[in-house]
């Protein structure tokens, strides 16, 4: 919608994970250098954590992109809440193998000869499971498994774990001891600082095609006062300060629209739970009255929570 009031090609602050425009901190870059090093390497097992919204998925597909399709085979899980047996089927499936097999004995002998095949053909097999502090205890010592398929010389298999913060406190369970102590790779992506926060906003400008800055040096410092330097915050906040000055007819963001956007977005966050809390209060008079309460009431705790996961999300 501003992009031509801006001179721009495309919009510089989409959600999507595009690795195009990938800003590399210092800590997004460090993470970059040691996942490969551990592919490279062959080291068998890398983890990778960083809060919601720090970039992970961008740099996993700058990765990607990079690797070279003849040296490498992927298997990406981007759904890991699943038994240990629906997390092999869908590791199989992703690597291009048809099988019926349903049992997990037989699905890690389907799986051990096509990594012994790649093997043979010099390519190296990479299994990322994405969101993976939702893993199930069980579930991740399936995943530790899978490390024993090996051959004298070599990890048959490399498997990057990605996720919040919360996946290092999982792995740190008596439990899952011996998957731990076999991560060899561990990085963490922190959010940018005020610095970091200001390359970045004006990397994503030149990419879309900005050919003078757009926002000013204290509407810059008012992003990152607003955002603390978490990527997808700022994404969310530039792109509303951007439409905010197109519809005033604005050459340039200055701090007062950085400040009005996210006065949007808050006041935003605060109409949904009005909304939530009337829905509530009008409920309650019916299942009071019909004497369902228990029954309703569910209803309206999933909305919650729905509502909940929407504002952690989207906001």
């Amino acid at each position: 919608m501003y992009e031509a009031h801006f001179d721009l090609r495309e919009k510089p602050f989409a959600m999507t994970p595009d690795p195009r425009f990938l800003f590399l901190s210092r800590t997004h870059e460090e993470a970059l250098a040691h996942l490969r090093y551990g592919l490279e390497q062959r080291v068998g097992f890398i983890a990778i954590t960083g809060e919601v919204g720090t970039g992970k998925t961008t740099l996993l597909r700058t990765l990607f992109n990079d690797l070279d399709d003849q040296r490498f085979r992927l298997a990406l899980v981007f759904n890991p809440c699943l038994t240990p047996v629906g997390l092999l089927q869908v590791i199989v499936k992703e690597f291009g193998l048809r099988t019926r097999r349903r049992t997990v004995p037989a699905l890690i002998e389907e799986l051990n000869g096509f990594l012994l095949d790649e093997n043979r053909a010099g390519r190296t097999p990479v299994l990322v499971i994405d969101e993976a502090q939702t893993l199930a205890a069980d579930v991740l010592e399936q995943v530790r498994l899978l490390s024993n398929l090996e051959t004298e010389r070599d990890k048959l298999i490399q498997i990057v774990l990605v996720g919040q913060p919360e996946l290092d406190h999982l792995l740190e369970r008596h439990e899952l001891r011996q998957l731990a102590q076999r991560i060899v790779v561990r990085t963490s992506l922190q959010a940018l600082d005020r610095a970091e926060t200001e390359a970045y906003v004006e990397s994503r400008l030149r990419v879309a095609g900005a050919q003078r800055p757009l926002f000013d040096a204290a509407a810059l410092a008012e992003v990152y006062r607003q955002t603390d330097g978490f990527p997808r915050l700022i994404n969310i906040l530039c792109d509303r300060a951007l439409l905010a000055a197109f519809a005033q007819g604005l050459p340039h963001v200055s701090r007062a629209t950085v400040r009005g956007a996210a006065g949007e977005i808050a006041s935003g966050k605060a109409g949904l739970w009005r909304r939530l809390a009337l829905q509530i209060a009008g409920v309650r008079p019916v299942l009071d009255g019909v004497g369902v309460y228990w029954v309703l009431g569910g209803i309206v705790v999933v909305e919650v929570l729905l509502l909940i996961w929407f504002l952690q999300t989207n906001i």
